[in-house]
């Protein structure tokens, strides 16, 4: 009986010493790491991005028609291509896609707006505007920077 009271709080000890275990992630630490991935691999690949404030970076490959305002409720159909820096592709439409914009990455709740409908853009996304330090899939790692070209079909 007092050998099972012993283990009983060790175990009380333990877990609640593990519940106390703190997150190490800082994404602004992250940001910066990412940041200088991204210029590493823009230099290295002749890539000419323009830095967004928000630490994506892009390129408009074609610009697009129209006017559409964008919201999160907007619904943007799209063709696209997403690749991890070593140029492994994780992910490709095969037909045209349709998405809430505020259902995606933040990396695309950016990147889409500065595009209009026949347009296309390069998205080099940090993991901060990504999936963060979480691994949403084996294609995936956590703290991933994404590469994805996006043609943007429609927006309504």
């Amino acid at each position: 009986m007092f050998k099972n009271k012993i283990l009983l709080a060790l175990f009380l000890i333990v877990g609640a010493f593990s519940s106390c275990k703190k997150d190490t992630y800082n994404a602004d630490e992250q940001l910066k790491a990412d940041d200088k991935l991204i210029v590493d691999f823009i230099a290295k690949n002749n890539i000419a991005a323009i830095k967004h404030s928000s630490g994506l970076y892009y390129q408009i490959q074609a610009a697009g028609t129209g006017s559409a305002t964008y919201m999160s409720s907007t619904n943007v159909s799209v063709n696209y291509e997403g690749r991890l820096l070593n140029g492994t592709v994780f992910d490709k439409s095969t037909t045209t896609a349709t998405f809430p914009l505020g259902n995606l990455i933040v990396g695309w709740q950016i990147g889409i707006p500065l595009i209009q409908k026949g347009g296309k853009i390069r998205l080099i996304i940090p993991s901060t505007l990504a999936y963060r330090n979480t691994s949403p899939s084996s294609a995936i790692p956590a703290n991933s920077v994404l590469d994805f070209t996006i043609e943007l079909i429609n927006a309504q």
